[in-house]
């Protein structure tokens, strides 16, 4: 087995957006883990809240009132290569992600990866 060093990349985004985004991650990066590509994994919807402040240019909602709506918890994950990791966020992510400021998370993490023939 090999712990591969791998950012762990988590996306929350609205149900409705959920394949373009995917689209346009794996348009970017081919998430190779193994033997396998376009290696993601999505949680069932869950609830976001977020206040527009003056100055927001939001996607949803109003400057000044409490939003809330359904959104999705999309993770992948890549090797850790901070060049990769921009590309991937500038290329995947935001372009094709519809909020002013999409909610996105890194994390550094092994991930166990057992030999392959």
């Amino acid at each position: 087995m090999e712990l591969l060093p791998v950012y762990r990349i988590t996306v929350f985004v609205p149900p409705a957006h959920l394949q373009a985004l995917k689209d346009g991650i794996c348009a970017a990066d081919p998430l190779r883990l193994g033997h396998y590509e376009h290696v993601m994994w999505t949680s069932a919807p869950g609830e976001e809240q977020f206040r527009p402040l003056p100055g927001a240019v939001p996607a949803q909602g109003k400057v000044g009132e409490l939003e809330c709506g359904a959104t999705v918890r999309l993770e992948f994950s890549i090797p850790r290569d901070p060049v990769r990791l921009r590309h991937v966020l500038e290329q995947g992510v935001y372009p094709h992600h519809p909020w002013e400021v999409p909610a996105v998370f890194v994390d550094e993490s092994l991930f166990p990866l057992p030999e392959l023939s």
